[in-house]
């Protein structure tokens, strides 16, 4: 069952920073009567933390790829993952379905909980969580059947045979793929026929029709047009007021551009995590800052 979300955008509460020269300003919570040196300031409610990673740790054999890492992705939001090639962002993303586990010799340590239960619990069925956790290739792999048939996949796999359900699950899917329009009159023609922007928008559709809550997208849009990746960067706005969007980008544009929330990694650590604007205008670390202007990656 999903828990009620949170309506972030028309609660405040007011949280309190304790000035100290020389320090990070602290968070706390006042009242009147506190003392004057606490300067009282507004901010929103925080949406619900969907994913939460745990000094979590992963190895490729003997090779250690993530170290450590720990962060709280909230509900509802697009979080982005930066950081030059083999920093672990692509590997932590694919860890939070479980996809790492279909190569030999991976372990980790520590935990990742989706609303606050163990996805490695003994209770978990993988497939189960793929379906609560969908993921997006950076090259589309479309089926080679018909349209329909590749939306409808993972619905007949589950034993679904009833033609109304399925037509429901192909239209509402394709609509909110943004590509309903382009492809209803073709429906039963294969999808090997579509262009490349439209084959990406039908994974997406793809993966959100089982109704997933967290969507992983692995560079989307490397592989795209200017125009093709207007679209899909438009789509992931749109799909964010329904579920929880953390994708994988070596675009530093489209980060800014898309997420909310971004994370800097490098050889395989957290450098940084805030908010996008936060990390893009004014960076906590130097390496980060270092990275977004050019300076290396």
């Amino acid at each position: 069952m999903i828990p009620n979300r949170l309506q972030a955008d028309s609660k405040v509460e007011y949280h309190t920073h304790l000035v100290v020269p020389g320090a990070q300003s602290v968070g706390v919570q006042c009242n009147d009567e506190e003392s004057s040196s606490l300067i009282l300031e507004p901010r929103p409610v925080r949406r619900m933390d969907l994913l939460s990673v745990q000094n979590f740790s992963f190895y490729y054999g003997s090779k250690k790829a993530l170290h450590g890492i720990s962060m709280e992705i909230p509900e509802r939001e697009v979080t982005a993952f930066i950081g030059p090639s083999g920093c672990g962002k692509s590997t932590l993303l694919r860890n939070f379905n479980r996809m790492n586990e279909l190569i030999e010799g991976v372990h980790h340590e520590g935990d990742i909980t989706l609303m606050g239960r163990s996805i490695y619990g003994p209770q978990i069925e993988v497939i189960a969580l793929r379906r609560r956790i969908g993921m997006v290739f950076q090259k589309s792999n479309p089926f080679p059947k018909s349209i329909y048939e590749n939306i409808v996949y993972s619905l007949r796999i589950a034993g679904q045979s009833k033609k109304n359900l399925l037509d429901q699950t192909v239209e509402r899917s394709l609509r909110d793929a943004a590509l309903w329009e382009e492809v209803k009159d073709r429906l039963h023609e294969s999808a090997l026929g579509l262009s490349g922007g439209q084959m990406q928008r039908l994974c997406i559709a793809r993966a959100i029709a089982n109704q997933p809550e967290v969507l992983l997208m692995d560079e989307p849009c490397s592989a795209l047009d200017p125009i093709a990746t207007a679209k899909v960067e438009e789509l992931i706005q749109r799909l964010k007021q329904k579920l929880t969007v953390v994708i994988v980008t070596h675009n530093m544009q489209q980060a800014t551009r898309c997420s909310d929330r971004t994370a800097f990694f490098y050889l395989g650590y957290l450098v940084e995590y805030d908010t996008t604007t936060k990390v893009f205008s004014n960076p906590g670390k130097k390496q980060t800052e270092d990275y977004i202007t050019g300076r290396f990656g």
